[in-house]
């Protein structure tokens, strides 16, 4: 291989010396060319033998591609019309669990040029309030349910997702999503055109180490990792069939928004949906729907790995998992007790658009700890955080990612999008990764979230890794504690196996035994569970304050 000076590319790892750069190793993805696209026209366009979009896993309800398309052309109609008259680059906030509506709602708002705003219905009114004032929405579509977290002096209109009739018990609903699908559709309505570089999207990141703040995704953004998701997955079964999904994912995230509510549709996929996570609901869907390929995040993996017996997992042949990295012994446990299912790993952020690495077969998947390979179209540099300087093989550093996906700016905010995006377009991720001598990525850690231990880093990660070898402890999570004479130690919160009695001595000493004098354990707590947020990462921030708070 060779970059565009010239320069040798070490073939193996993708690292090219004389800049620094690995380079995916992956087949470059084409993507179209025409300024002037959205990401609904676009995903609308694309052929495909599938028959059946989506499927409401509770109800059995079942839309297909034809039907879904014109209840897009049809929400769309009503956005733009009197009394909604929605327009180009004004909000929409959609606050909701998963359902069929979902996709179709955020494909509509996009296909007019408007920018989707998603939120997590499980956050509290204070939260989502914080999150409207930042992105003004001018319309929010919601449940009857979830009515009650939106401020109640708002002035903006409320779309009910519901079938049911409005009965009148909120002034600001003005229509129920069934009396926008009736819209009679009108593509020739009259709208602004739409560029590749619109905004699309406006997520908010989960905000494990800091405040929350709004990404901005275009649309060629999300083309563009649509194209890497529609390429990346095998889409037909043995039998040439479209494959069936199940999304226990949520979809206001963004692996679920890329993923499910958009680019499998592409595909001619089906997507079954979960409005939210049970055992025994996703169990059911598998069978009666006949699942076969299941995306979920780690949590979940673990709960069906923990389960006393095999269960019934019906034509499943991969699993996807992605929101943080897979421990050997779970990989190696979950493919001795289903030998038969692949067991596939992603890495992405909020600001990468979702996927900016990933083991796309079983045996990349053997390569313990890793992410996988560079997505297509991805650059990367492992970047020491003192020096600044570009690290080869083997290195621990900063990640850096560049590629056609990653975010536009953080929105209202030049400072963080300063801090975050170069002049060159590379994405600082924040993580401390390294990449082996065959391309392979691993993460280490949260480079915030390093302890500084008299001036010693100490990757929480590599504790936490080390701490789940011991046959006693269920779970566990490492914090920076304040100390003033060292600065930080790694405090220890662990959850004990059921009937086990280990005492914080034990934990202690087993630590010890095994890390250099500055790694080790020296404050431990135990706690019934580790508190995660929805795609399994450690919310770190919320074991500190409860440490502290006790100061």
């Amino acid at each position: 291989m060779a970059d565009l000076k010239g320069t040798k590319l070490d073939p193996r790892s993708g690292y090219c010396p004389a800049t620094g750069v690995y380079h995916s190793k992956r087949r470059p993805v084409k993507l179209p060319t025409d300024p002037y696209l959205d990401v609904t026209t676009f995903l609308s366009s694309k052929r495909h033998s599938g028959t059946t979009a989506l499927i409401d896993a509770s109800t059995g309800r079942r839309v297909s591609f034809p039907e879904l398309w014109r209840s897009v052309t049809a929400v769309a109609t009503a956005l733009l019309s009197p009394p909604l008259s929605v327009r180009k680059g004004q909000v929409v906030l959609l606050l909701s669990p998963n359902s069929v509506h979902f996709p179709v709602v955020s494909l509509a708002v996009m296909s007019i040029g408007a920018v989707i705003t998603t939120a997590n219905p499980l956050n509290t009114p204070r939260e989502i309030a914080k999150q409207m004032a930042d992105s003004s929405p001018v319309l929010v579509f919601t449940t009857r349910d979830l009515i009650g977290k939106l401020p109640i002096d708002g002035g903006f209109p409320i779309i009910l997702l519901e079938e049911s009739q409005i009965n009148g018990e909120d002034s600001r609903i003005v229509f129920a999503i069934r009396e926008m699908i009736a819209t009679e559709p009108n593509p020739y309505l009259p709208r602004e055109s739409v560029s590749q570089d619109d905004t699309a999207t406006l997520l908010y990141s989960s905000g494990t180490t800091g405040n929350s703040k709004g990404v901005v995704a275009t649309h060629r953004n999300l083309i563009s990792m649509i194209e890497i998701i529609i390429n990346r997955f095998k889409l037909e079964d043995s039998q040439g069939q479209p494959q069936v999904f199940l999304c226990t994912v949520p979809m206001f995230h963004v692996y679920g928004l890329a993923a499910f509510a958009t680019g499998l549709l592409g595909s001619g996929s089906t997507v079954v949906i979960l409005s939210k996570f049970e055992l025994a609901e996703m169990l059911r869907a598998i069978t009666s729907y006949g699942v076969s390929y299941l995306p979920l995040v780690p949590p979940i993996l673990v709960v069906m790995l923990a389960h006393p017996s095999k269960l019934p997992l019906g034509r499943i042949h991969k699993i996807l998992s992605g929101g943080a990295p897979l421990s050997r012994d779970l990989i190696e446990g979950f493919r001795e007790k289903y030998p038969g299912i692949e067991i596939l790993q992603g890495y992405g952020l909020t600001e990468s658009t979702a996927i900016g690495a990933s083991t796309d077969s079983a045996e990349e998947s053997r390569r313990y700890g890793t992410a996988g390979l560079l997505s297509p179209n991805t650059e990367a540099r492992i970047v020491d955080p003192e020096t600044a300087k570009s690290l080869p093989v083997n290195q621990t550093g900063e990640l850096w990612l560049r590629g056609p996906y990653v975010m536009k700016e953080y929105f209202k905010n030049e400072e963080a999008t300063k801090s975050t995006l170069d002049s060159k377009g590379w994405l600082r991720t924040g993580d401390l990764c390294y990449i082996d001598e065959d391309g392979y990525l691993f993460v280490v850690d949260r480079l915030k979230e390093l302890i500084k231990y008299k001036g010693y880093q100490v990757p929480p990660a590599e504790l936490e890794a080390l701490l789940l070898t011991h046959p006693a402890i269920a779970d566990a999570a490492v914090i920076p504690y304040p100390d003033k004479e060292v600065g930080q130690f790694p405090m220890a919160y662990v959850v004990r196996k059921a009937g086990t009695q280990l005492s914080d001595s034990e934990v202690m000493k087993f630590v010890e035994n095994q890390v250099a004098p500055y790694k080790k354990v020296r404050r431990v707590a135990f706690v019934s569970s580790i508190p995660k947020n929805a795609s399994g990462k450690i919310l770190r921030k919320d074991l500190i304050k409860l440490a502290t708070s006790k100061l």
